[in-house]
């Protein structure tokens, strides 16, 4: 349960944070577009709140040539399908009349949301057991069991044996920390420091975003909750929150919203992101038969869950999937292995 899911921001923006995320925008834009009712079904069934906003996002540029990176930013958005649209200055202070005198430039992403993914979680426990789902909490899985070629089950710490006619496995950074999986799910974990503030200010509307950091509004009442971050560390699986990562952040939330300084700090925590070597997602079935993995989202676990729970389960229900999936498929890994080892004989 705490792990990447519990410790997101819950940004649902299907925009590219790199060049190397580009593949991953139609995914993202297909899982946005299932949003709306993935969290009515999961309301609705659980009787719990998710925390879901669709107030869109405003992206603030301070730094450097903000207009040319105006357009640039306009340009990307528009070529991948996705809406952005400049705002004027004097608009700016009217959406969010907290933030800074000196934006250059800034850019409305109407579609983009948001969701509390603490509140997302629980709820969608909730809602599966009902449908069918059993939780077995604390059971480590050490190992697959197979029977020739095809795995029929996970074998655990304790000795127990779980069979099934598919696997799905869905670890987060620790997918590579079962042998077996390794060579197909080469995950990485990067660790990300993020905290919440009480802020009795100004009320923030939108999710704002700048260069160095973001802020995510939860609720529109005061004292108003946000989160804030983050970091982006290569720290194996060290899990902790250190003085120079809680600076990094406070430094950059401070200055795109000067009265942050004065909002108290409620909590502070990180978590573990599952990265991958090409920095896009592994979905799809393996070469065993009846393994499938569902790992590698990085920084768009929350977004994705909606597609990747559609494929996941038109693959094992249909094989076959209504989009395209090959490119974050498991099996790139070890074919760029045997490519390796042709080329090294």
């Amino acid at each position: 349960m705490r792990e990447a899911s519990w410790a997101a921001a819950g940004m649902l923006s299907p925009a590219p944070d790199c060049p190397a995320a580009i593949p991953v925008v139609l995914l993202g834009r297909a899982s946005l577009a299932l949003y709306p009712r993935f969290i009515a079904d999961i309301e609705e069934i659980s009787s719990m709140p998710t925390g879901y906003c669709a107030g869109g996002t405003l992206e603030v540029l301070s730094h450097g040539d903000a207009e040319r990176e105006l357009s640039t930013l306009v340009a990307l958005h528009h070529g991948l399908g996705l809406s952005c649209e400049p705002v004027p200055l004097d608009e700016v202070q009217e959406m969010e009349p907290s933030l800074k005198r000196d934006v250059r430039a800034a850019a409305l992403l109407p579609d983009e949301a948001s969701v509390n993914p603490r509140e997302l979680t629980t709820a969608l426990l909730a809602a599966a057991q009902p449908c069918g789902a059993t939780l077995i909490p604390g059971a480590k899985v050490v190992s697959l069991v197979r029977i020739g070629k095809r795995c029929t089950g996970v074998k655990t710490a304790a000795g127990e044996i779980f069979s099934a006619a598919h696997v799905v496995l869905a670890a987060g950074c620790w997918s590579s920390q079962l042998p077996e999986v390794a060579p197909y799910a080469p995950t990485i974990p990067v660790r990300g420091q993020m905290l919440t503030l009480r802020h009795a200010g100004r009320l923030i509307r939108h999710v704002l975003r700048s260069e160095h950091a973001y802020i995510v509004p939860r609720g529109q009442s005061s004292p108003q909750t946000l989160v804030v971050g983050s970091t982006l560390e290569n720290a194996g699986y060290e899990k902790c929150v250190t003085s120079g990562g809680l600076e990094k952040i406070l430094s950059a939330v401070n200055e795109l919203v000067p009265e942050l300084a004065k909002s108290g700090i409620i909590e502070t925590w990180c978590g573990l992101r599952p990265g991958t070597p090409d920095q896009l997602p592994i979905l799809g079935p393996t070469d065993i038969e009846g393994l499938l993995i569902a790992t590698g989202h990085y920084r768009n676990g929350i977004l994705l869950a909606p597609i990747t729970a559609k494929l996941i389960t038109e693959w094992i229900t249909e094989r076959r999937t209504s989009m395209s999936w090959d490119e974050f498929s498991p099996l790139r890994f070890t074919r760029v292995t045997a490519d390796r080892s042709a080329a090294a004989s």
